[in-house]
């Protein structure tokens, strides 16, 4: 115990270094900009930084990469409030009651209350990343190749989450990505496998390049398609950027509940802050003594919505660092991160390697702050940048997709990658398959591929073996949920988006009522 406060400690030393604070606030800035650009994701701006990482320490480059996770999250809020129209999926709850607090010249109130909530949804969701995540980690000790394989399936089945509305779309991009997995030379035996006589797929594909052409390049392509116009008005804020002792501590309770909901989401697999935001919104009003404001403006619906999707933030690097189940996309991609940086998630990272571990948890701390300060500073700043014209956005994106992609090896090989797979996420969302499920089979499928071969090398063939332990019969029983929450969580959300639909068109119905008496 004693021997763990002082990494953490130690990890705070290493964390509040010039190059690493400088870095933070780089971030933390770019991931706003992202955040607040109706269009694009989190998970395209990790992807697109992530060959910036490389030459950086392990350490410093998972901050940059959290850092722009949490602003992007949070930027996503902006547009939300000022032009209806959410930056991420993460923030459609906040939508409803923020739009309406700009209508009404209170745009500055609602930014504040955003920034507020986030902070706190975001630094909460620290705790549970410190105190959960190395228990958890010291299960994986007991993991043998029968465990990893069955990891590796509970982790496909996390595909059934990210799927969207149709299941079948889904396994059949979870198939595609475990086929293109197959790339390179046999972990056995050493065979080649659809290798096309390219020396450069020995080690299989570059999840990098992957990354970039499915998040990043697949989007320039989408935008590319559609007409390049100005994005809306953004409009200004004319009122100050502050809230009264009374309206934090009306709000004080909503963020306490959304940071639980959003910390509980982000642990489960598949889960993800679109959900969390519109759980987090219903719960502030089913609890608020102020029901009549909202779908007015309210305060509290605003704080819901945001504390609840930034609390997933800390929630979901749980089961990344600890079992390598990556839950989204965005962490998917910082779990490709950590593996090129010949990092394995589990134990090693809370042993061998625990001073980066705890320099990164304490930069995630850290990382906080920075979005509150600049939240708080820049907003009105950042609120132009949401019309930001395609024909500025698309070459800008398109460099940087060419210049991360050639940094990796300084190879030409990796932008021909990196365009193919674009090419394959642009045809795959005009049919609505999904590049989430890609990327995790891509991860997972050799990691069950190796541990069953091994399990079954070990056992001569006896498939007794993969249900010879606790343990195994366990991750049965989690592949079993995996396959059965999505669903669960499916009717809970739109349970969540009718009702939250419902209340505002209800609210606003007696507001009309009102007005004509």
């Amino acid at each position: 115990m004693l021997q763990t406060l002082a990494q953490m400690g130690a990890g705070f030393l290493n964390a509040l270094t010039p190059i690493n604070l400088l870095l933070m606030a780089a971030g933390v800035a770019m991931g706003i900009v992202i955040g607040c650009m109706p269009g694009l994701s989190a998970a395209m701006g990790v992807a697109l930084m992530l060959p910036m990482t490389f030459t950086m320490k392990p350490e410093t480059g998972l901050i940059v990469l959290g850092a722009i996770y949490c602003g992007a999250i949070f930027g996503g809020s902006i547009s939300a409030i000022l032009i209806h129209t959410p930056g991420t999926p993460a923030s459609a709850a906040t939508a409803i009651e923020g739009y309406q607090m700009t209508l009404q010249g209170k745009a500055g109130k609602a930014l504040f209350t955003a920034s507020y909530a986030s902070f706190w949804g975001g630094l909460l969701s620290c705790i549970s990343l410190y105190f959960f995540a190395p228990l958890l980690a010291q299960l994986t000790l007991k993991f043998m190749s029968a465990e990893y394989f069955w990891l590796s399936i509970f982790g496909l089945t996390i595909i059934a989450g990210v799927a969207g509305k149709s299941l079948l779309k889904g396994l059949m991009s979870g198939a595609l990505g475990l086929l293109l997995s197959t790339i390179g030379l046999d972990p056995i035996l050493g065979a080649k496998r659809f290798m096309f006589g390219q020396a450069y797929f020995a080690e299989g594909i570059n999840t990098t390049c992957a990354l970039i052409g499915l998040f990043s390049m697949s989007q320039v392509f989408i935008l590319a398609e559609k007409k390049i116009t100005e994005r809306a008005q953004a409009a200004k804020v004319t009122d100050k950027m502050s809230l009264t002792r009374e309206e934090r501590r009306i709000i004080r309770p909503t963020i306490f509940r959304s940071w639980i909901i959003g910390n509980l989401i982000g642990i489960l697999p598949g889960a993800g802050a679109s959900i969390a935001c519109f759980l987090g919104y219903n719960t502030s009003k089913q609890f608020s003594k102020h029901k009549e404001k909202f779908g007015r403006g309210s305060i509290e619906g605003v704080a819901g919505s945001e504390a609840a999707n930034n609390a997933v933030t800390g929630g979901s690097l749980i089961p990344t660092l600890t079992l390598g189940i990556p839950g989204e996309s965005v962490t998917a991609v910082l779990m490709g991160g950590l593996v090129i940086q010949g990092l394995t998630p589990g134990p090693e990272l809370f042993g061998k390697y625990a001073p980066m571990t705890y320099t990164f948890f304490a930069g995630f701390v850290l990382v906080q702050f920075f979005m509150l300060g600049i939240g708080l500073l820049g907003c009105k700043g950042f609120a132009q940048i949401s019309r930001l014209s395609d024909a500025i956005l698309i070459p800008c994106v398109t460099v940087l997709c060419v210049v991360g992609s050639y940094a990796i090896h300084k190879n030409m090989l990796d932008i021909v990658v990196m365009l193919i797979f674009g090419v394959l996420g642009y045809l795959m969302r005009k049919f609505d398959l999904n590049t989430a499920a890609v990327v995790l089979a891509l991860i997972l499928g050799p990691i069950g591929e190796k541990g069953l071969r091994n399990a079954l090398r070990i056992s001569e063939g006896n498939i007794s073996i993969l249900f010879s332990s606790v343990v195994c019969w366990v991750l049965i029983a989690l592949c079993i949920v995996g396959i059965v929450s999505p669903f669960l969580m499916a009717k809970m959300e739109k349970k969540a988006e009718a009702d939250a639909v419902a209340g505002t068109d209800e609210d606003l119905g007696k507001l009309t009522e009102e007005d004509s008496v």
